[in-house]
């Protein structure tokens, strides 16, 4: 990676990733100090994010109205924090970061032709990103204006880059269907698990493709303006459910992007995600990014799950892979700015603030509710606990009060002027229950608090109450902590919130479906003894402190840097595409060819990782591509070219293929190998035994009628159980309990090897390689064909299970390099080769009445030895290969010792047709 500071050879350079990451975490913490030091002795020097001066003369303000459910998790309320923009020298030293969210910081109000109103809207992931001085950034979004004039697009741009704002200009008719439609009524009720009424589910798949639609075209809007002022070097960070086709859009457009996209709400289980139309479109746009990140472990692992079960792809403890390319996935629970609430407490406005409280309420202990009015957040199932708790508790009535804080949202929606009048009578009725003609047991505000209001509610509050059904992490919980330093109250959390995942040890659990245990849960909170109070709040109190929304952030994209850092390592060991035209120029200019072809995901039609519409079928019983028939009729018949087709399957289905042609076939691994014109011969040696057989086929037998969609095959030199279109998740564990039983039970004293594929497990006998039988295979076919000139040009193609790879290294040319290249069996005539011996049927496989009839390479008493077939002045060795006429391919398989990499089976079809043209 040019200019990466890591790529040296001192020895103090870290080395893996942890130690790359440990380095930059204590880095980032020296340069915390050092800013702090900085700023203390020149409070005037911080610049804040989105500029000093105020906007055309008039104050900013809240406007929560258009706040995004991204931005939801915080408490409604404003502040603005400063963010270092130059170093001490004035000189901007910061890598650039460019968010992408579909809402900008502000609002955009028009008060005229060419003047613009700014209100700030901060929710959850502004106040994440504000504190963060590590990096230059850039926000850009939808400003919440239709602006259909270019003077208007002109003067708002002007007016947004002095608060380093850019916008992306959307039309009403694009907000209506992607944000109103797809994003709110689609996406975030699956995200959430909100299911829908069966006619509005009717009505949502009627115009379900134009609202998709509007939402691809609104993302690449967004990409275009991202690739406007993306410079070289950036990171572009994409946020949410909003943007879920963006990363492919950028990939598209420049691979070397550094992209990484963050999920603010939960990701559903792939149960859930499934039931969408649009599925697999939105989870490949996604594995586009280098990184992608979610709140918590468990969406992390719904998301691996829902990537292997509808695309197929390979899930692994890092991230998924697709073909060698894999998109890093890990948990990044986000925070908030602690020391700001933690200082808010000992300014004078809250402080006063704090002394009203406590004498409107003292005598009796405070509970707290903050929340957007919304259906995830569980309002009526908590006034309904509270309500049990009063029924249940007598003597507490007089001496408890509920304080909820309820934010409207989305008001014109009918799903959520219902919820409101819901909540509002639940209020009446228990206040009317409950309540006397000096107190009442509920408070409830249908609007939001300011910044110092709201602090000093947190800090009077003895017991905090969030009864979230879903919320991606519900960041109330972690303010509540910030305020209770002298308190220390106890804080009651929903199990279906993100944040149970962080502070489940110093909270009281409960699932807030239960009225019951949220009623029990109450009074334990209310009665709880001092010292445990105190334990409690120190462990959330550390985690809130150092978790914070900076750390988050710095979290986030130093993972991101180091991720493309990987990639790039990564990438040096993945083969590059094969030069075609090299390929075949040389084959035009050599006189004796040798052409090795593998079978499955090389000569078949590609077919779908899942197996729809008889896909299963197609590959249990492979079939030759219809676009090679002619070509490979070709190659067959040139005199200069020799074809082998080199496979793992069975001999009955090259004969099916491959019989019309005047090629070799080899089966089983070249266990078994024959000229179409002629019988089939074994090549396996004497000392093969297969007695092990019988055994593991019972045991494959086993796992096939207990994995639904398995299947084996019983070959003459090995056994294959493949779980392919298996439940992905299943087949491994079925696959890991096959391997335990083996290796204790059938095979433990036995000779074999058990070979691992992707999804397949296949045992076979020691020696049974493409590798070890292609020089025996070699032998025969020069003795065949009584060949006397050198063969000066191999072409090799094949998806091969590693374990098979050893028939690339086998023609690799010795090349200089630094370390002695493996041995290798290379036929020369001035040393005499020894070819094995052979024996006329194997041990093991006297089951088959075939393999009786066929004959040996080694039966024949009359064949000549290679030195009788060729003089000592003929030709200096069977291979006389030079580096650049060996040309090895892997096919879709990047992790390889192939030379070079062909993406499929169709890049293999355009290759041959070029070779019988050439």
């Amino acid at each position: 990676m040019p200019g990466n500071k890591y790529n040296n050879s001192n020895p103090s350079t870290p080395r893996t990733r942890l130690e790359r990451l440990l380095r930059e975490r204590e880095l980032r913490k020296s340069n915390r100090s050092i800013n702090l030091n900085e700023e203390a002795k020149d409070g005037s020097r911080q610049v804040e994010l989105f500029g000093k001066d105020t906007l055309l003369g008039e104050t900013e303000t809240q406007d929560f109205s258009n706040v995004d459910e991204n931005l939801e998790e915080s408490s409604p309320r404003v502040f603005l924090d400063g963010c270092e923009r130059q170093d001490g020298h004035g000189r901007p030293s910061k890598q650039r970061l460019l968010v992408v969210a579909n809402r900008l910081p502000v609002s955009a109000i028009r008060k005229g032709e060419e003047q613009w109103l700014l209100e700030i809207s901060v929710g959850g992931l502004v106040s994440a990103l504000l504190g963060v001085k590590e990096f230059d950034a850039r926000w850009i979004g939808w400003a919440g204006v239709n602006v259909p004039d270019e003077t208007g697009q002109i003067a708002l741009t002007k007016a947004l880059a002095e608060k380093r704002c850019i916008p992306v200009f959307l039309d009403e008719e694009i907000v209506h269907q992607y944000y109103n439609g797809y994003c709110n009524n689609i996406l975030w009720p699956l995200f959430h698990y909100l299911g829908l009424p069966q006619e509005d589910r009717l009505a949502t798949t009627r115009s379900f493709q134009s609202q998709f639609d509007a939402y691809k075209k609104a993302n690449q809007m967004f990409a275009d303006v991202v690739n406007e002022h993306y410079e070289e070097g950036d990171v572009v960070w994409c946020h949410d459910y909003h943007l879920m086709f963006l990363p492919e859009c950028l990939k598209k457009h420049n691979d070397n992007m550094k992209v990484g996209w963050f999920l603010h709400t939960p990701f559903p289980s792939s149960e859930i995600h499934r039931t969408l139309p649009s599925r697999s479109e939105l989870l490949k746009s996604v594995l586009a990014a280098d990184l992608v990140g979610f709140h918590t472990y468990d969406y992390a692992r719904h998301f691996v799950s829902a990537c292997t079960r509808i695309l197929g792809l390979e899930g692994t403890p890092e991230g998924v892979e697709d073909q060698g390319k894999l998109t890093r996935v890990a948990a990044f629970p986000i925070g908030i700015d602690s020391d700001r609430f933690v200082r808010a407490l000992e300014i004078p406005e809250v402080q006063e603030h704090m002394k009203e409280l406590k004498e409107r309420f003292a005598g009796r202990k405070v509970m707290l509710g903050v929340d957007r009015l919304d259906m995830i957040k569980g309002i009526p199932q908590k006034i309904l606990a509270f309500e049990k708790f009063l029924e249940e508790n007598p003597s507490w009535r007089d001496k408890v009060v509920l304080l909820q804080i309820a934010v409207p949202t989305r008001t014109d929606v009918p799903e959520y002027q219902k919820l409101t009048s819901q909540v509002h009578e639940i209020v009446g009725r228990i206040n009317g229950r409950f309540g006397t003609l000096t107190a009442v047991p509920i408070h409830h505000l249908d609007r939001s608090l300011d910044f110092h209001a709201l602090c000093a509610l947190y800090a009077v509050t003895d017991v905090a109450l969030v009864t979230s059904l879903r919320d991606g992490m519900n960041l109330v919980s972690y303010e509540f902590v910030a305020c209770q330093a002298a308190k220390k109250g106890v804080l009651i959390l929903s199990e279906f919130a993100g944040a149970a995942q962080s502070l489940g040890a110093g909270a009281i659990l409960v699932n807030p479906w239960n009225i019951t245990e949220v009623a029990s849960s109450i009074a334990y909170a209310l009665n709880m003894p001092a010292d445990e109070r105190e334990k409690r709040h120190q462990h959330n109190f550390m985690h809130v402190t150092t978790h914070t929304s900076q750390e988050w952030a710095a979290t986030f994209v130093s993972e991101l840097n180091d991720t493309i850092v990987e990639a790039q390592l990564r990438t040096r060991q993945v083969p590059p595409l094969l030069p075609m035209k090299e390929a075949v120029g040389r084959y035009s200019e050599s006189n004796n060819r040798l052409l090795i072809l593998g079978f499955n995901a090389t000569l078949t039609e590609p077919i779908g990782a899942l197996g729809r519409r008889g896909g299963q079928i197609k590959e249990m019983e492979p079939k030759l591509h219809p676009d090679l028939k002619e070509p490979l009729k070709k190659l067959s018949e040139d005199p200069k070219t020799t074809v082998v087709v080199l496979s793992g399957s069975d001999r009955n289905i090259l004969d099916d293929n491959f019989s019309d042609y005047n090629m070799w076939l080899a089966a089983e691994n070249g266990m078994f190998l024959r000229l179409t014109a002629g019988e089939w011969m074994t090549t396996m040696p004497e000392n093969l035994t297969m007695e092990w057989v019988e055994s593991v086929k019972h045991v494959f037998e086993y796992f096939t009628e207990r994995t639904p969609r398995s299947h084996f095959e019983l070959r003459e030199t090995s056994l294959v159980w493949n779980y392919k279109y298996a439940d992905v998740e299943f087949g491994r564990l079925q696959a890991r309990d096959m391997l335990q039983h083996l290796w204790t039970g059938p095979i433990s004293n036995a000779s074999v090897d058990v070979v691992q594929g992707s999804r397949s497990v296949e045992v076979r006998a020691v020696g049974v390689t493409k590798g070890a039988a292609i020089d025996r295979i070699l032998g025969e076919i020069v003795h065949n064909k009584g060949m006397k000139a050198p063969i000066d040009y191999v072409l090799c193609i094949g998806h091969f299970l590693p374990k098979d790879e050893d028939v690339y290294t086998f023609f690799e040319p010795e090349l200089p390099s630094e370390t002695p290249p493996p041995p290798r069996a290379i036929l020369t005539n001035s040393i005499t080769p020894s070819l094995p011996k052979f024996s006329a049927s194997s041990k093991g496989s006297s089951k088959s009445s075939r393999l009786n009839k066929q004959r040996s390479i080694g039966a024949n008493p009359c064949k000549p030895t290679w030195r009788d077939k060729m003089s000592l002045h003929e030709g200096s060795s069977v291979l006389d290969l030079k580096g650049e006429n060996y040309f090895s391919c892997s096919v879709g398989r990047k992790r390889s010792s192939a030379r070079y990499l062909l993406a499929s089976s169709d890049d293999v079809v355009t290759l041959l047709k070029e070779l019988a043209e050439g």
